[in-house]
């Protein structure tokens, strides 16, 4: 099927350069999904990092096993970008 752009005229047929330009921006668009959801997934664990920091301060009320295991957490979120799924994360692939 032919694509075609709006005018005040009514829709003009692509041009076979249009064609072509339309179908690399395409390709671009869809050869970036990885880059692009790999930058969300960062954001979203650097978010869980920001709001976690408060249980590595010497002066935090936490027992010690208890920040410890923050702490592991921390280093799981750190470690996501070498997670064999990466960057197609499952739910159950983030850390808990």
């Amino acid at each position: 099927m032919a694509r075609h752009h709006m005018t005040q005229n009514g829709p003009v047929p692509f041009t076979e350069e249009e064609e072509l330009a339309y179908d690399a921006g395409e390709k671009e668009w869809v050869d970036g999904a990885n880059d692009r959801l790999a930058a969300e997934h960062r954001s979203t664990r650097n978010d869980l990092l920001a709001a976690s920091d408060w249980t590595q301060m010497p002066d935090s009320s936490l027992t010690t096993e208890v920040k410890t295991s923050w702490a592991s957490y921390r280093t799981a979120l750190r470690d996501l970008p070498s997670h064999s799924n990466w960057p197609n994360l499952e739910d159950s692939d983030w850390p808990t």
